[in-house]
């Protein structure tokens, strides 16, 4: 099993930033990729971006320029820089994590909230 626990959400005006951080534990060494997703007010849940355990990223067209996904393996902890943050970034975000199996790991979620 793979345990994950966000932090780092709020409330912050537009033009602003944040950063969440996810802190894994458990059987990390299974995990061969981890990444953020949101769900805003009345949306289904999206990608937002993605890291691989080798580094490599991926991201959400709207979020690109904006947005850095990073990690920090001897913490097993990955992180989401948000700048320039728009009122339609307003969502719950979570963490996610995929593991060699396929299994997915879902956190509990954090919200953020961007107020125009």
């Amino acid at each position: 099993q793979v345990q994950l626990v966000e932090s780092g959400g709020g409330l912050v005006q537009a033009g602003g930033s944040l950063r969440l951080s996810c802190a894994a534990s458990g059987s990390c060494f299974s995990v061969r990729s981890m990444g953020w997703y949101r769900q805003g007010p009345g949306k289904q849940r999206e990608f937002v971006a993605r890291i691989s355990i080798g580094g490599e990223t991926s991201y959400e067209d709207s979020v690109k320029g904006r947005f850095t996904i990073s990690r920090n393996n001897a913490k097993d902890t990955i992180y989401l820089k948000m700048n320039r943050l728009k009122p339609e970034d307003t969502a719950v975000y979570y963490c996610n994590a995929l593991r060699y199996t396929g299994t997915v790991h879902w956190g509990q979620g954090t919200q953020v909230t961007v107020s125009s």
